[in-house]
């Protein structure tokens, strides 16, 4: 795969950029089957994210943070993740606050209205040069988009839709999910919503999650074609189980207020019930994802203390908000549910901000600034938020297993006592540390579900079998095999080498 293009230091790899009509059209897997498709075809491809807003975040090999969707569209490009993929995260700590995360170090918080007010334009610089750098070594880099590029009220000081796609030139598709309905009106109504400029730069679109007889949808695909005159470049059918390492998504399914993972059969006689406490900015819970791959383990979301009744095992997740996690559970009587489950000697595990509020004390002038609240005292740890973030990619043993993980975090945890569990400990059966991941090493996970169903009174036997990276690879496979099978990938390879198309019409808005 060649280029002309050239940059200020040589020439730049092919690009495309997947945008979407709405935020969760597809955007994350599309990019990530694009990425694994190209590199089964022998092109060296990289994936890039000029600004993502999420809580499930990743630690590269040299201690950058960055969105879990680019280090999953990493593994899809079969290359090693860097803070280049995804310069700008951006960790709500409320409704009117994030984090600012550049380059994988955070630099601050900022309210919305100040980040859109001018640190945005302040970043576009570094945003464009981590592209060109990636398209300097890469024969060919997919880009995702974020939301929608019709948010037109953003679209001045927009770095990661068409501003970043005017700066690169690169060509566009639009992904819509056309199973929440509208999706040929929300094709059109983008594409007319933009200037002249950016619709210049829309190439055509994909479908996504469409159920039934595709031959039923082609008149529809001609008449948007005639009406924009850009070409429909693939319909995917829906497919079950490929939400991974999605910004906000877990391979689970909806029931009211809880998420229930779809479980295998038992290899054993029995199942393991796993309940989450759905904490307020809940954050990396792709830790439980590794569980919910486990035949015979049901994992679900939960929100009530009446919940955990019959739970074998109870996990306080990672959350972005310690001090307001610990509120919740005690408003809602689930802190009281899990000191009588720490009573009972049934089990609890709580991850990174689930270990932190599990302990005596959290002291907070920096998260929160709430300054000293008394925790759950279910763990002997006292935790002390510092000013810098713990990144870290850790390797250990437990229960007399390698295990793997990696930290974020700005609390410190001062262990008093019990048994010692990785980084935090363990007294009874409650278990807390701030590794994330830590349930992807195999044999740490058997042993750690054999010790629960023991706990339980469980006849379950964990599968002898169970690779979660396999796993992994046969979900990226399938995204690629969806590509590669339902998209027009020839019309694809043309955008990534051509770059942006010329002779499109420009579509006014309210434009029959």
């Amino acid at each position: 795969m060649t280029s002309s293009r050239r940059g200020p230091d040589g020439p730049l790899g092919g690009g495309l950029l997947v945008a979407g009509t709405t935020s969760d059209a597809g955007k994350s897997v599309v990019t990530a089957g694009i990425c694994r498709w190209l590199i089964r075809k022998g092109v060296k491809v990289a994936p890039f994210k000029a600004q993502n807003m999420s809580l499930n975040s990743f630690v590269t090999r040299e201690g950058a943070e960055i969105g879990r969707a680019q280090a999953m569209q990493a593994a899809a490009a079969r290359v090693e993740p860097t803070a280049l993929m995804n310069p700008v995260l951006l960790k709500p700590g409320g409704d009117r606050s994030s984090q600012i995360v550049l380059m994988g170090k955070p630099v601050g918080e900022l309210s919305a209205r100040g980040y859109h007010s001018g640190r945005q334009e302040q970043l576009f610089g570094t945003v464009t040069e981590c592209l060109e750098e990636l398209r300097r070594t890469h024969d060919a880099v997919i880009c995702e988009g974020a939301g929608s590029p019709a948010e037109i009220n953003l679209r001045r000081t927009d770095i990661v839709n068409m501003g970043i796609a005017r700066a690169a030139r690169l060509p566009v598709v639009v992904v819509g999910d056309i199973d929440r309905g509208g999706v040929f009106a929300s094709f059109f109504g983008t594409t007319a919503l933009l200037s002249r400029e950016d619709q210049a730069h829309i190439a055509g679109y994909l479908v996504n999650k469409f159920r039934g007889d595709v031959t039923l949808l082609e008149p529809g695909l001609e008449m948007l074609r005639d009406l924009t005159g850009r070409p429909t470049v693939g319909v995917l059918p829906f497919a079950h189980g490929l939400g991974i390492d999605e910004e906000d998504g877990l391979r689970v399914s909806m029931r009211g207020a809880v998420r229930e993972s779809v479980v295998a059969p038992p290899h054993g006689a029995d199942v393991l019930r796993v309940a989450v406490c759905a904490v307020p900015l809940m954050s990396n819970f792709t830790d439980v994802d590794a569980l919910a791959s486990e035949p015979g383990v049901v994992v679900r979301f939960v929100d009530r203390a009446e919940e955990l009744a019959d739970a074998d095992l109870v996990i306080v997740p990672g959350t972005r908000g310690t001090v307001r996690a610990l509120a919740w559970l005690r408003e809602r009587g689930l802190a009281d549910a899990l000191a009588r489950r720490a009573a009972e000697g049934r089990p609890v595990l709580g991850i990174c901000g689930g270990f932190q509020l599990l302990g005596e004390r959290v002291e907070d002038e920096v998260e929160s600034r709430a300054g000293v609240v008394e925790g759950l005292g279910l763990l002997p740890v006292r935790v002390r938020f510092a000013v810098e973030k713990t990144l870290a990619r850790p390797v250990g043993e437990a229960l007399g297993e390698r295990v793997e993980g990696y930290e974020i975090h700005h609390g410190v945890a001062e262990v008093l006592a019990g048994e010692p569990f990785l980084d935090g400990c363990r007294v009874g059966a409650v278990w807390g540390t701030h590794w994330h991941g830590s349930l992807e090493s195999d044999g740490f996970r058997r042993a750690f579900l054999r010790r629960v169903a023991d706990a339980a009174g469980r006849a379950f036997v964990p599968a002898p079998d169970t690779s979660f990276a396999a796993l992994r690879e046969e979900q990226l496979d399938r995204l690629g095999d969806l590509i590669e099978e339902h998209a027009d990938t020839d019309a694809l390879l043309r955008l990534i080498e051509g770059g942006v198309p010329s002779g499109y019409p420009f579509i006014p808005p309210g434009a029959p």
